[in-house]
């Protein structure tokens, strides 16, 4: 009876089986940046495109995680923290289903970002920065948080009083007070098509 509450992975279909069957290669696309920098707008775009070309994806953001799986956390360093593992983990599994994954997160920090990188895996891991300047964002502002930010309402804000640290190494840097939202993601598209097509090896 014991040996029955072990997992059998041997036994259960793999990644690779759901992938052939998908005619995709299953992959996390983490889009990092300030609130308001466009991060959710690219997203929506990217996800649109993929779905044209065939691929089968799944948009997770702060609206469809932070009000269902992650509804008990704040904003606190380790909030935060938590919050992106569990994102993380989340995001391996459905990876794991042959799922390519399109997650835009705040995710302020190199080492929040390391994190999720680390659980997700080096290579199955594509990372996109979101590059907007804060006082743009605080213009683009349509639920007024920059504005609860700096009148103390809001603890914790990311670019007020807590700190944005801008990726090291992303696979793609996107300038939206350069780029228009139809180039930002053939910008996506000519680096993260070939990573994802299938191929049978």
């Amino acid at each position: 009876m014991e040996n029955n509450i072990h997992p059998s992975f041997d036994k259960i279909l793999k990644r690779e089986d759901k992938e052939k069957l998908l005619n995709q290669h299953s992959m996390v696309i983490w889009i990092t940046g300030l609130s308001g920098s466009g991060k959710t707008t690219i997203a929506r775009e990217l996800e649109l495109e993929l779905h044209k070309r065939g691929y089968l994806t799944k948009l997770l953001d702060g609206d469809n995680v932070r009000t269902g799986i992650n509804n008990n956390l704040g904003f606190s360093e380790a909030d935060r923290t938590e919050n992106i593992r569990r994102i993380a983990e989340v995001s391996k599994l459905f990876m794991k289903g042959g799922v390519i994954l399109i997650n835009c997160f705040i995710s302020p920090t190199e080492y929040i970002r390391n994190q999720a990188k680390q659980i997700i895996g080096d290579q199955d891991y594509f990372e996109i920065y979101v590059n907007t300047p804060l006082e743009v964002c605080e213009k683009r502002d349509i639920k007024g948080l920059y504005a609860k930010a700096r009148a103390g309402l809001l603890k914790n804000f990311t670019g007020i009083d807590s700190p944005y640290e801008e990726p090291l190494n992303p696979d793609v840097e996107i300038k939206t007070v350069e780029t228009d939202i139809e180039a930002s993601v053939q910008q996506i598209l000519d680096k993260l098509l070939p990573r994802i097509e299938y191929k049978n090896v």
